[in-house]
């Protein structure tokens, strides 16, 4: 009854599902596999924020350029506080309001944008606390440029003038008249009452949306595996229950094909007497 598992047709679907299953099986893996390293990247990358707290602060141009190796270690800059911007709708223990984000001008001429602290509420110029005056020396824990649209940055444009939306020399330097470091610094204490904002882990090391597109993959791959197993029993039992309606004879013979309009038949050429 299974002799039709040796036809040309059916060598090729067998070949195909053990060709397909374990493909699929292979990319699910990796797919998990895939997964795994980003949560145990997101792991290293908050214990290395927290350790990062403890250890000694190091001269800005020591941790220069930022990577995920240096982001989050304390850094200390000296120069005088320049121009003040507002960061609307960042939030701080769950509470939406505002980043003060003042430029330190280092000696050598370029700024360092600080973040001086958080206050709660709308932005408003009013409410942020003018910075310093003369030489100062900040501590705060290095960070990587913003890019707008990831981490919950807002890529919205048209803010009011004073305010931007990411954290960066491209966001900055159409902002402030000189130029700035591609790095940038939060107070480890805040200013004048305001609430010091966390450092974050750098970016593409948490559970973002990537880890999660990689989640829905490896469900999608071992449906797939599960699927074309599924449809190799469905063909095989239905071409066994017809071989087996076939050896029983209970498979209907084919009906005729009726001739084409127009055709001679054996009667019309029969001659009349």
């Amino acid at each position: 009854m299974y002799r039709f598992l040796l036809t040309p047709r059916w060598w090729g679907i067998n070949v195909f599902m053990l060709l397909a299953i374990p493909f699929c099986v292979f990319m699910g893996s990796w797919q998990l596999g895939r997964f795994e390293d980003r949560v145990q990247t997101s792991r290293d990358a908050d214990k290395q924020v927290e350790a990062a707290k403890t250890e000694a602060a190091r001269p800005l141009a020591e941790l220069l350029p930022v990577d995920k190796s240096t982001s989050g270690n304390q850094a200390v800059a000296t120069g005088r506080y320049a121009d003040q911007l507002l960061v609307p709708d960042r939030d701080v223990d769950d509470k939406q309001g505002f980043y003060v984000l003042t430029m330190l001008k280092t000696a050598d001429g370029r700024a360092l944008p600080v973040v001086r602290g958080w206050l709660p509420g709308k932005a408003d110029p009013a409410k942020a606390p003018a910075p310093p005056t003369g030489e100062v020396t900040v501590t705060g824990a290095l960070q990587a440029s913003e890019s707008p649209g990831s981490n919950g940055v807002s890529a919205v444009g048209g803010l009011p003038e004073g305010q931007t939306g990411a954290i960066s020399a491209a966001s900055l330097v159409n902002l402030v008249p000189y130029k700035l470091y591609d790095a940038w610094i939060t107070l480890a204490v805040a200013d004048s009452g305001m609430t010091a904002v966390p450092a974050t882990a750098p970016q593409d090391t948490g559970l973002d949306l990537k880890a999660f597109q990689n989640l829905g993959y490896i469900g999608e791959w071992f449906v797939f595996a599960g699927f074309v197993l599924f449809m190799w029993f469905r063909l095989l039992r239905r071409e066994a229950e017809f071989a087996r309606d076939a050896e029983l004879g209970l498979v209907p013979d084919a009906e005729p094909t009726p001739a084409p309009a127009g055709a001679d038949t054996a009667a019309d050429r029969t001659p009349v007497a």
